[in-house]
């Protein structure tokens, strides 16, 4: 099995990531499988099949500010941080109409700090992959979340915003990925959101490649 990548750095600071290590987790992607046997969804759930991918739609935000707050009544002090990601948290992006969302605490992996009180409010947990970063996502359908939760220090939700914000404020590389997921959702003919993704995996390597650039994070001349 993969080490469980939470905050563990070969360092003696407690297994809190060092600086430098930090850096580097950011900009190294782990794309390995998930171990023989493992499968990251909770017995009986089916991954969502629809990738219909439709226009930017301004009461998105609306949507995040009110499964925000939805999330903040359940857990109060527990969610260290909560942002909105992906595609619906860029203005303009066309999107799948699901609101993504990384959700920080403590220690994603002890799932009775947030899951049972997010549970009554109307989220399911749905992924469990503690060999990855100790991901979990649960899932509201009104309106329609993903919502990813992750312990303090992951890189994976600093990824995320780093992707945001370039976006946000990158007309070219914006106009690039509205174009791709276009193309993606239009060939994917599984309706599997994996086999959609999967489409788009190349040019989001290549976004994040200017984004780490522009933020400091790799040398810009290795773009070249």
């Amino acid at each position: 099995m993969r080490d469980k990548r939470r905050n563990d750095v070969g360092d003696d600071s407690g297994g809190q990531w060092s600086s430098a290590a930090f850096r580097k987790a950011i900009v190294a992607f782990d794309d390995a499988p998930a171990p023989q046997g493992e499968s990251p969804f909770i017995e009986g759930v089916e991954p969502r099949r629809d990738v219909a991918v439709v226009s930017y739609d301004p009461s998105w935000p609306l949507l995040f500010d009110r499964l925000r707050a939805t999330i903040v009544h359940a857990l109060g002090f527990r969610a260290l941080a909560i942002e909105h990601i992906g595609s619906t948290s860029v203005p303009g992006l066309a999107a799948k109409p699901v609101i993504d969302i990384d959700l920080t605490v403590a220690d994603s992996g002890d799932e009775q700090t947030y899951a049972p009180a997010l549970e009554k409010l109307g989220f399911h947990l749905i992924i469990r992959e503690p060999w990855w970063y100790e991901h979990r996502m649960l899932r509201s359908d009104d309106p329609a979340c993903n919502l990813h939760v992750w312990s303090v220090g992951s890189p994976e939700a600093m990824r995320h915003l780093i992707f945001r914000n370039w976006l946000r404020h990158n007309a070219k590389d914006r106009n690039l990925y509205i174009s791709v997921k276009r193309e993606a959702a239009n060939h994917t003919h599984t309706s599997m959101v994996s086999d959609y993704n999967q489409r788009k995996q190349d040019t989001i390597r290549s976004i994040y490649a200017r984004a780490f650039a522009a933020a400091g994070f790799i040398d810009s001349q290795a773009l070249q």
